[in-house]
């Protein structure tokens, strides 16, 4: 950043970038001194977006992260500003060159020696959570995971929608007695969590989809990989399965994926098929009262001092905006080589939103097999977008372009920072699970909640998830910790954000200092000592990824 007075109006990402990012909203004819050169701006530049700083001639290259963003329609001068008009995406191409990658880890001296507190599982991974998990073979089965969810829900403490029931029986009461509702008003407090009974579950989980029968036999052959990683998640104690019976995916199916992905399963596990069943009633009642022994079960684990080298952390972005490159995906990005550095693992997905940062990622796996699975699963994961009329390039929503990210390259840049700058060590494809310290690409969507959905599958028992606009996304079995790129976000949503990375662009703190404070928060957040937000509001989401397209 510049000095004195214009330290905190831009900035640039790049030595080789030729745009710059503003930091405030900055006026029209209003002079910028940067780095010894003058800007006089020729339009209004709000916060997040950015202008040119050079005149710059129709098809030149836009260069922002030290990478090509994007070439430009039409002659501009300089101090212009960056728009979808005039520019549209452009990235360069890719390929493996067998090159040669040193990382400088960070210092984690501070870190060394630190421990949180989880729940050790029979394979060795170590969860941040004791979750019992209830799963639908079939779509048919949702609406009997409803009444289930609804009755332990409210009798065993873990229901949050108490006031909003207070406030609707007040809304009638007003009704009924003749009086002006508008005049009606009571206080939203917190739902209170003493009231559990078992104070060693964190939850009960419910996997509601749309699946596991219609479609094709690879979309149950799919979801059923995906399932069986949620019921042998580190985070999960316990399973309530529930069928129909005729469905493409078969119980045994689901079996079997269970114990192909873990042999030593052991974990209670309740299967209960409504076709063999004599009512409903009978099945809800059974599937009840057989959760409860298991949740008798399961409240005895108790959690134990862990290393953090046994952190599983995705990272995530959603919701993104112009500041999202400038200060929470690169903070979480010093998280998570604080993560890798310590032993731990750091999964990095999203990949409709790495592109233009293909290159760099290749030139980081630590293997020509890996680079090449990453090439395979980019290149068919775009042709196929391309089959049905689109393509990578079409992903930035139109919040992400309203508060600045004007192209995919720009956006998928930004993204990218989120995963760090350590050795790429392995890439997964979607429901595989990771098994090797370090940084993992996962395939999956860019869409939120498939991505966090993918995530959890390949075993992420923390996901910090990044946001300029604010999102409340989170996920049924891994808590989503959410950390906002700007101090305006962070006080309007206060009651989704969980961190606050706003100091970063007014200059209080720098990228290291806030990566810190990421790492000492999910620290707290895997012992259970910080319930993040998503958490606390119930927010699980789950949606599996059927391998069309879906950006």
């Amino acid at each position: 950043m510049s000095e004195n007075n214009t330290k905190k109006l831009v900035v640039k990402l790049h030595p080789d970038d030729n745009v710059l990012v503003a930091l405030t909203d900055l006026q029209k004819g209003e002079t910028i001194h940067f780095e010894n050169e003058t800007y006089v701006l020729q339009d209004l530049i709000k916060a997040k977006h950015k202008f040119y700083m050079q005149d710059m001639k129709q098809g030149e290259e836009v260069n922002m992260y030290g990478v090509l963003v994007g070439k430009v329609q039409n002659d501009l001068a300089k101090g212009s500003l960056m728009t979808t008009e005039n520019l549209k995406h452009a990235a360069d191409p890719y390929a493996y060159k067998n090159a040669s990658y040193e990382w400088n880890a960070p210092d984690v001296s501070k870190f060394e020696n630190r421990t949180f507190k989880g729940y050790k599982r029979k394979d060795g991974r170590v969860g941040t959570a004791n979750y019992w998990l209830f799963i639908p073979t079939v779509f048919c089965e949702n609406r009997n995971l409803d009444v289930i969810k609804e009755a332990l829900h409210k009798q065993l403490g873990y229901a949050v929608t108490d006031k909003y029931n207070q406030f609707t029986h007040e809304l009638l009461q007003g009704y009924l007695n003749g009086n002006d509702i508008n005049n009606i008003n009571i206080e939203l407090n917190p739902t209170p969590k003493n009231n559990r009974v078992f104070e060693n579950v964190d939850g009960i989980k419910f996997l509601n989809h749309q699946g596991g029968c219609g479609g094709t036999r690879q979309d149950a052959s799919t979801l059923s990989a995906l399932l069986a990683s949620y019921a042998n998640h580190p985070n999960v104690g316990g399973i309530t399965l529930l069928s129909l019976g005729c469905q493409h995916l078969q119980v045994q199916d689901f079996v079997n994926d269970v114990k192909r992905q873990n042999p030593e399963f052991d974990k209670p596990l309740f299967i209960f098929e409504q076709q063999q069943t004599e009512s409903e009633e009978v099945l809800i009642t059974n599937a009840i009262k057989k959760t409860f022994e298991g949740l008798i079960e399961i409240n005895q684990y108790e959690r134990t001092d862990a290393p953090l080298s046994d952190l599983c952390i995705g990272v995530k972005c959603g919701g993104s905006d112009g500041f999202s490159g400038v200060s929470a995906n690169p903070a979480v990005g010093y998280t998570s080589d604080l993560v890798v550095a310590l032993g731990g693992k750091i999964l990095l997905a999203e990949f409709p939103e790495l592109c233009g940062a293909e290159q760099n990622l290749i030139d980081r796996c630590v293997t020509e097999d890996k680079a090449r699975k990453f090439i395979d699963l980019m290149e068919s994961y775009d042709e196929l977008a391309h089959k049905v009329g689109s393509g990578f390039h079409m992903n930035p929503s139109p919040g992400n372009i309203k508060d600045g990210l004007i192209t995919d390259a720009i956006k998928s840049a930004g993204a990218a920072k989120k995963g760090g700058t350590s050795p790429v060590v392995d890439v997964l494809d979607y429901t595989e699970l990771v098994t090797k310290p370090g940084l993992s690409l996962v395939c999956t969507p860019g869409n939120d909640v498939e991505a966090t959905t993918g995530k959890a599958a390949s075993g992420a028992t923390l996901i910090l998830f990044t946001t300029g606009l604010g999102t409340p996304t989170g996920n049924p079995v891994c808590p989503v910790i959410k950390v906002a790129t700007n101090s305006v976000l962070a006080k309007r949503m206060k009651d989704i954000i969980d961190i606050d990375c706003g100091p970063i662009i007014s200059g209080e703190k720098s990228i290291e200092e806030m990566g810190e404070e990421i790492l000492e928060y999910c620290i707290k957040a895997a012992s259970g000592e910080i319930i993040p937000k998503a958490v606390q509001l119930n927010q699980d989401d789950f949606i599996p990824w059927k391998r069309g397209v879906s950006l």
